[in-house]
C-alpha cells in the first residue's frame, strides 16, 4: 500500500474518531490528512504518466 493511501486511511480513521468523541479539531485534521493523501496520490500518478510519456490514463 502506498504512503498516500495510508495517509488517506489514517485521516478517515481520525475523522471518524473525532466525530465519535465530538472533537471538531480531530475531525478537521482527519479530513486534512485525507486531502493530503489524495493530493500525494494524484501527484504520484501524474509523475508516473510523465515517466511513461503519456498524458492520459
Amino acid at each position: 500500500m502506498s504512503s498516500a493511501r495510508t495517509k488517506q486511511i489514517k485521516g478517515k480513521l481520525k475523522e471518524t474518531l473525532g466525530r465519535t468523541i465530538h472533537d471538531k479539531s480531530m475531525q478537521r485534521h482527519g479530513r486534512s490528512d485525507q486531502l493530503r493523501g489524495k493530493a500525494q496520490e494524484m501527484a504520484e500518478k501524474a509523475a508516473e504518466r510523465v515517466r511513461k510519456g503519456t498524458t492520459r490514463h
